[in-house]
């Protein structure tokens, strides 16, 4: 199992990088696809049609989001932390995953880094 973390620097408040990821019409805008999520520990949420889906673990607004991510049914769960982090530009979002299975980490690299990440990037872009 492997671990993925990566920073991304936001033009926005972390108000409003939270909001961009916990509210699901936001939520769509900036991954162009459906989505169901509800900002609640315990719920089920799926993103793009389902090639994300998970359970919400945790919620401390405009600070951390913490969600498990489905990778089949074997193994530890993988676990993803979003921090926000104010910073002079703004926002700087900590994502970090843990539990990733060898021979998928990666397509996940890639695929988190120009859609989950490179999708935020754009929707915050100046």
């Amino acid at each position: 199992m492997k671990s993925f973390k990566k920073y991304l620097p936001l033009p926005a408040p972390p108000e409003e990088v939270y909001l961009a990821l916990t509210k699901p019409l936001s939520i769509q805008l900036w991954t162009g696809a459906e989505v169901e999520f509800t900002e609640e520990a315990g719920t089920e949420f799926s993103y793009w049609d389902g090639d994300i889906v998970g359970k919400n673990i945790e919620f401390i607004p405009n600070k951390k989001i913490v969600q498990q991510w489905y990778f089949g049914e074997e193994g530890e769960p993988s676990i993803v932390t979003i921090k926000l982090h104010e910073d002079k530009s703004g926002t700087s979002l900590e994502f970090h995953q843990t539990n990733i299975p060898e021979e998928d980490f990666e397509d996940f690299k890639a695929g988190v880094e120009e859609y989950f990440l490179g999708g935020l990037a754009d929707f915050f872009e100046e």
